[in-house]
């Protein structure tokens, strides 16, 4: 499966570049007895559905040129949403001063899992300020010890 993945990480690379987009995440995925071929887009300013169209009529070209999946499947390319995930360093560097969710893999304080709002991020260390009840307070989460991270989104 990692091998699809990859496949389709090469061949939409210079489609991506071409329009200025980046890629967020590929996923393949079975749902029920359906398979799935995923790919999240993004840009500074966001993604819409044009664009995401034609990344996806783009794509599909290239996928039944290479024809990498055996099987048939559905090809979905779409905006990461609000909640996007932090996958790359990068991504989690962008996110400083906004408010995320870190899962981590193994307890940190007694807990695996943090909300608030990202102060800094060094390379090795994810700082994140938590609000517990009216008292605001810092926490330094290794970054090796993150499963997942995501943008989250907070209403006041």
């Amino acid at each position: 499966m990692a091998n699809i993945k990859e496949t389709a990480e090469e061949l939409v690379s210079p489609i991506l570049e071409q329009m200025s987009l980046e890629l967020v995440d590929v996923e393949y995925v079975k749902e029920g007895k359906n398979y799935f071929l995923r790919l999240y887009i993004d840009s500074e300013t966001g993604v819409d559905i044009e664009e995401c169209g034609k990344v996806s009529e783009l794509l599909s070209e290239k996928l039944d040129e290479a024809d990498p999946i055996e099987h048939a499947y559905f090809l979905e390319v779409s905006s990461p949403g609000a909640e996007r995930p932090l996958k790359k360093e990068a991504d989690v560097k962008k996110a400083i001063g906004k408010n995320i969710n870190v899962k981590t893999y193994e307890p940190i304080n007694g807990e695996k899992e943090f909300e608030g709002k990202l102060l800094s991020f060094d390379g090795e260390m994810v700082t994140i300020e938590i609000k517990i009840k009216a008292q605001k307070k810092q926490i330094e989460i290794p970054y090796e010890k993150v499963a997942k991270a995501r943008l989250a989104v907070t209403f006041n």
